[in-house]
């Protein structure tokens, strides 16, 4: 049956009216009033925005980390991704060196089969380039539709490339039509930062922050955006959390490299205090780059604002605190590095973000769907709301109020960084290709309907 939005106010990253959405066969097919309403399923928008579903480029599901396994899969995550008016995920799909990268792609495609229930794509780690990894990249972006390559300059002897790697990751980005992103800290001086701490008996979570600091951030970031130039390629910074990383961005992006920035809710709007808190409280709040000092928290959201970042992603890498944090006591390099975010980026991106007149409506859209859909080759198809596009749409409620907790939200983590927060603003209803995965606030969605999506090439 043709479903039609009537009586919301449509916002895109450039718009902003009151219309109708006609969908037929998951399709957007018209954008209006007086539609004939014949034969289909009116659903009221009145007092709603409609935005485009949310696109979120940075989720780690059913990933192996640290001794264990993230808490929320393919399942739970999309699920929840869904509630909090995310309609596509692209998550980090990890390499073995020495085996191909098919193989690698095929266990992603095996852990989200029959469980994602919106759609969703991958970025590919590169650990190590090689004759075989050289020959099998072209394949996996043109046949695959992977094209966006990702390289850890932290995490020394597990995910860790030199910088030879790197380099050469670009340069075959370049030549392919992908683009390179990077979890940009100094892996090599971290690790030494690390012993020395535990040798000097300081094992607490604040540590964590404190043998990552912001300068091992930016001296990475700008590395990273030197090489790019180089390269003649182009760079997303994943994670960005800090005015050292902002300025090396905005420095390179003045000198016209294609370097661009992504940051997220974390970094936002809790800060390095948290990794303090007691009775190792504190290692719920461990992820990496680490938590910054509070001031850093301004400059991140002037750079959203000015557009030298332009993305929100949530690094969604959930662990319970029972059991898999507690990991990590008596030494806290032990701590599985993340959070749960998946759920609530949209809510507190609109609720701190254009509720307090940090960003507009419109920047918004952009940050939590449209820059993301261009960036990774699904626009038009995703990222606004326009005839032809997907009709992957949130109905939200800008004046509930609610407050966050473990206790309502639907990841499967025990706890939530944000617990005790209160937002302004609500999905209500979110449909995915024209169905809906979420009905007043239910809920109605299936495990296995969310598609995996092949991503066109990145636009130099």
């Amino acid at each position: 049956m043709k479903k039609l939005i009537k009586g919301g106010t449509i916002v895109t990253a450039a718009d902003m009216y009151q219309a109708d959405v006609l969908i037929e066969n998951g399709i957007v097919t018209a954008i209006g009033t007086a539609f004939d309403e014949t034969g289909v399923e009116v659903i009221s928008a009145d007092g709603l925005y409609v935005f485009p579903g949310g696109i979120d480029p940075h989720t780690h599901l059913d990933m192996p980390f640290g001794g264990t396994t993230t808490k929320d899969d393919f399942r739970t995550g999309t699920k929840a991704a869904a509630f909090g008016g995310t309609t596509t995920v692209i998550d980090f799909c990890l390499t073995t060196k020495g085996r191909p990268l098919k193989e690698a792609v095929e266990t992603w495609h095996e852990k989200a089969r029959g469980k994602a229930s919106i759609d969703y794509s991958f970025h590919l780690m590169i650990s190590e380039i090689n004759d075989d990894v050289l020959e099998e990249l072209p394949q996996v972006i043109e046949e695959e539709g992977i094209t966006s390559l990702k390289v850890f300059m932290a995490y020394k002897n597990v995910f860790q490339a030199d910088d030879s790697t790197l380099f050469r990751t670009m340069v075959t980005a370049r030549e392919h039509g992908a683009l390179v992103m990077v979890h940009a800290e100094n892996g090599d001086v971290i690790e030494y930062l690390t012993n020395e701490a535990l040798a000097a008996g300081n094992t607490d979570p604040i540590y964590h922050a404190l043998t990552r600091p912001a300068e091992l951030e930016g001296e990475a970031t700008g590395r990273a955006a030197y090489l790019t130039a180089l390269a003649d390629s182009q760079l997303y910074v994943v994670h960005v959390t800090c005015a050292e990383a902002v300025k090396q961005i905005a420095a390179a992006r003045q000198k016209g490299y294609r370097v661009f920035g992504e940051t997220c809710p974390q970094y936002l709007l809790l800060d390095q205090s948290y990794l303090e808190k007691p009775d190792f409280e504190g290692a719920k709040y461990v992820w990496s780059p680490p938590l910054r000092e509070k001031w850093n928290q301004e400059e991140l959201w002037n750079a959203l604002k000015s557009g030298q970042l332009q993305t929100i992603g949530s690094d969604q890498c959930s662990f319970d605190f029972k059991g898999q944090k507690e990991l990590g006591r008596g030494d806290f390099s032990k701590i599985p590095n993340g959070g749960p975010i998946i759920e609530d980026r949209f809510s507190l991106l609109y609720s701190e973000g254009v509720c307090k007149g940090r960003i507009t409506l419109n920047q918004f859209v952009d940050m939590i769907s449209t820059q993301s859909a261009k960036l990774f080759g699904l626009f038009p198809k995703k990222g606004t709301i326009a005839v032809g596009c997907d009709a992957d749409i949130v109905l939200f409620d800008p004046k509930v109020e609610r407050t966050i907790s473990a206790k309502t939200h639907h990841m499967a983590a025990d706890y939530n960084p944000f617990e005790g927060m209160k937002v302004t603003g609500e999905p209500v209803s979110v449909l995915s290709r024209g169905n809906f995965v979420v009905k007043d606030k239910q809920f109605v969605g299936s495990s296995g309907s969310g598609q995996f999506i092949k991503r066109n090439k990145f636009l130099r």
